[in-house]
């Protein structure tokens, strides 16, 4: 593969754009109607997508599923449908902008967690970053603002449960190619969310089946971007603008749905977002050492 580290930055941005707006549509549906339903109809078109990439592979939807290890391809699974109803719960509850401030650690708790799940070593340097990250995340939290309530600990939640996935989907790369990791992400998603989902069926209108259907196509797109996107360059080069999902996303909470920028957040989030590239760049040279 030859790296192209410009188109892999410019596909990322419009990755991050893609995914703001698919959790602004969900902020919407979710306000509307109940969370697991939006989640599961959003899993069955995603289900969909997977099963149709693993079709057009060689070897067919029984290549892309086979693993050696079916237990933890299918808690990796479930672990992110659960992730995601929970975000799109915190989106709910807390607004696009302080849910994602506060997921904004979710790099630091990969690192954090990297040397219990992973056996990695992380030393004092990445430490420090990680202390000074949940500063960040304390400003954030710090009372008599708005933000600081038991909510915040639903987008906190979320991290975590995303910064377990990370390390579980690098644990099963060891032995597991991409497209079956994808494969069981989607699939395990949609049966997972279906059998919760499926109790909680309500009627929408017509406007928001519209809704429905942009939210499934920009689900397909985020994830397809995400994938060229490390087809054409290395993750170290192109994970530093993941972050800004977070410009667009606040942006979209401000100007679409009138939610608030308090100080405090913007203060935390910035030392959240630094002590991130902070570990992304050290790990990036212990890696090259």
């Amino acid at each position: 593969m030859n790296s192209n580290p410009r188109l892999g930055i410019y596909l990322m941005i419009a990755t991050t754009f893609v995914f703001a707006m698919q959790d602004g549509i969900s902020r919407h549906l979710a306000g509307e109607y109940n969370v697991f339903m939006v989640v599961m109809i959003r899993y069955w078109f995603f289900a969909a997508f997977v099963i149709t990439i693993a079709a057009r592979q060689a070897g067919g939807i029984r290549a892309a599923a086979k693993t050696e290890q079916p237990v933890v391809q299918a808690f990796r699974g479930a672990l992110l449908a659960a992730e995601i109803c929970v975000m799109v719960g915190a989106f709910v509850l807390l607004g696009l902008v302080e849910a994602h401030a506060i997921f904004t650690c979710y790099p630091l708790l990969v690192a954090a967690l990297s040397g219990p799940v992973l056996g990695e070593k992380v030393g004092w340097r990445r430490w420090t970053a990680i202390g000074i990250g949940f500063v960040g995340v304390l400003v954030i939290l710090q009372p008599g603002i708005g933000v600081f309530s038991v909510y915040a600990l639903v987008p906190l939640a979320s991290a975590f449960m995303f910064a377990l996935y990370n390390l579980l989907t690098r644990y099963v790369a060891a032995k597991d190619r991409a497209a079956t990791s994808f494969f069981w992400t989607g699939t395990v998603g949609a049966v997972v969310t279906t059998c919760i989902g499926i109790w909680f069926w309500e009627p929408m209108s017509s406007t928001d089946w519209a809704w429905m259907a942009t939210l499934c196509v920009t689900g397909a797109t985020g994830h397809y971007l995400l994938i060229k996107t490390y087809e054409v360059a290395e993750a170290s080069a192109v994970q530093p603008f993941a972050y800004l999902q977070l410009v667009f996303a606040s942006s979209l909470g401000l100007v679409v749905f009138g939610e608030t920028l308090a100080p405090n957040v913007i203060i935390g989030a910035g030392i959240v977002i630094c002590a991130g590239l902070f570990t992304l760049w050290r790990a990036r040279v212990v890696a090259e050492s």
